[in-house]
């Protein structure tokens, strides 16, 4: 299960409580941390519907660490023995053999008994989990895998813009990524209400803050950026209705909207998105929220290929670096 994707707990006034993460190692390029940045060393679990593990997607496309890092992606719906490899041939991944995440898990520590979630960083040669870490992975990617970025790979965590991107992040995480779930899964009308309302102060404190600038830290786009995006593109087609954050639908929120869209468009995020994964395992394996398993037809997705207008905001998306290759 994803650490955004289940219910863990609820607070005794009805608030969703997230798992904490389990495995928190960390690669490093010098290997000071016991693990050590190399290439192929390393396996990149996610699922597609999942907008942590969504992070770690882009943020490797982006840094052309497809070559380093392989990738393997289950299955969007679980059974009760949680994510599952049965997308590959024989039900395997067919890099470490597994056919569920779950095996790893225990393979680290046989006493786990939590949510095996995603992302989770493999290391290939044990077949044990090293990170589960969705905060921290991507920071690592963005400065301990400097040594096999592609040429031209952006800078994505600049040192200069650190402490503002940070503050962004930490506001986000919890108003917003972290927000839309805590309405989703709140079990008292306070709980949601609370959750509801700081979830849209917030996305109109962002609207503000993106009306006159193109990204939301700097000139050109940033974790930051990642970040907020993967819970925006994800916002009509799952937590708008399902999730009950319907006081306006992002393509009601003109700024958001084209800010959304320019990323969507921009390349390394919308060839990493799967509305089908996203939509079936929402509104599939929720069903506390819905029973009977429909997933709707809509939104139309066309609309988010549609001209934005935000390149006359300035900034680059690069900066003096580079888009990635062909996907």
């Amino acid at each position: 299960m994803s650490a955004a994707e289940f219910p863990a707990e609820t607070s005794a006034s009805g608030e969703w409580v997230r798992q904490h993460n389990r495995f928190t190692e960390r690669v490093t390029a010098d290997g000071s941390s016991g693990w050590t940045a190399l290439p192929g060393r390393y396996h990149l679990v996610v699922s597609l519907a999942c907008p942590w593990a969504h992070r770690s997607l882009i943020v490797r496309r982006l840094l052309g660490l497809e070559q380093a890092i392989t990738l393997g992606v289950v299955d969007p719906l679980r059974d009760e023995r949680g994510w599952r490899f049965t997308l590959d041939p024989g039900g395997r991944d067919p890099v470490t053999g597994i056919r569920l995440l779950s095996e790893a898990y225990l393979a680290t520590d046989p006493e786990f008994s939590g949510r095996c979630t995603v992302p989770a960083l493999l290391d290939v040669e044990s077949g044990t989990v090293v990170s589960n870490d969705y905060h921290r992975l991507t920071l690592d990617f963005e400065t301990e895998w400097r040594a096999l970025h592609r040429a031209g790979a952006p800078e994505l965590y600049p040192v200069e813009l650190r402490e503002e991107i940070d503050e962004i992040d930490e506001v986000v995480y919890r108003d917003v990524n972290n927000g839309v779930y805590r309405c989703g899964f709140a079990t008292s009308q306070r709980a949601y209400e609370r959750a509801f309302d700081a979830l849209f102060r917030r996305l109109g404190l962002l609207s503000e803050r993106l009306e006159h600038q193109r990204y939301l830290v700097g000139g050109t786009i940033t974790e930051a950026d990642v970040r907020l995006f993967t819970t925006l593109v994800r916002f009509d087609a799952a937590y708008h209705g399902h999730f009950k954050c319907n006081r306006h639908k992002l393509a009601e929120l003109p700024v958001l909207w084209a800010y959304a869209r320019d990323l969507f468009q921009t390349p390394g995020f919308g060839e990493t998105v799967n509305f089908e994964h996203i939509k079936n395992h929402y509104y599939r394996t929720h069903p506390a929220i819905n029973p009977n398993g429909i997933v709707p037809a809509g939104p139309a997705l066309e609309e988010w290929h549609a001209p934005h207008g935000r390149e006359a905001l300035g900034g680059s998306p690069f900066g003096t670096g580079t888009p990635p290759g062909a996907a």
